[in-house]
């Protein structure tokens, strides 16, 4: 068990130092197409430098849809979530160590591609659609990562598959949260941004979680699983 942790924990370091990252020292050179393309190729680089010890979930969202499809214990859930928030705050850590290098960088102005809404963010989106729009994300990332790794699926192909539909929900929806669809992904730039990115962390734990469950259960009840 404690290698799955401490691959989780290092699998999620790589997709918030490399997503977060990309936002935070290249963004302008890379737009956020290329930015969306950094958080796909970093789940890729996880999925399968990792994914045979842990299988990479690197998403309390996505364990919980796990748990509930019947694909995990309780107790692992548990110690997965904590591992991938670890991870993710170490991340984070890294991150602003890095970006503070660079003479004109402030935390308060540049942040650490925190996730956000509403006045002042992005495209200044509302909380509704903010909440719609990571529960439904997440829905369908964890169904796509379901099916990906489930009985009768193409064997090696998972990773991709999994890397490609984030980058895609990436490309959709970074003008309206920056793009969630994980808790841990939220909780580790929030913790040294602080302020609005603290206080609209709820957002990105909640519509998450509850996304990641109903795609666990209607893969439970064999609505989106394979026929055996």
């Amino acid at each position: 068990m404690s290698r799955k942790l401490i691959a989780e924990a290092l699998g999620t370091l790589i997709l918030v130092l490399f997503g977060c990252g990309a936002a935070v020292l290249m963004g302008p050179q890379i737009g956020m197409t290329g930015i969306a393309l950094a958080f796909g190729v970093s789940i890729v680089a996880a999925a399968y430098g990792l994914g045979a010890i842990s299988g990479a979930h690197l998403n309390p969202a996505v364990s919980l849809g796990m748990l509930l499809a019947g694909r995990m214990r309780a107790g692992e859930f548990v110690g997965y979530a904590v591992a991938q928030c670890l991870g993710a705050v170490i991340a984070a850590g890294l991150l602003l160590v890095i970006a503070s290098g660079k003479a004109d960088y402030s935390v308060a102005v540049n942040g650490l591609g925190q996730n956000g809404y509403g006045e002042g963010y992005l495209g200044e989106y509302s909380l509704a659609s903010a909440l719609l729009f990571e529960a439904v994300m997440t829905f369908l990332f964890v169904t796509v990562i379901l099916g990906a790794t489930g009985a009768g699926a193409p064997a090696g192909f998972a990773g991709l598959a999994i890397g490609l539909t984030l980058a895609g929900i990436h490309l959709v929806g970074i003008n309206v949260t920056g793009v969630s669809v994980n808790p841990a992904r939220s909780l580790g730039p929030a913790v040294f941004v602080g302020g609005k990115a603290l206080a609209d962390l709820w957002v990105f734990i909640l519509a998450p979680l509850a996304g990641g469950a109903l795609a666990g259960l209607l893969y439970r009840a064999g609505v989106t699983r394979a026929a055996d």
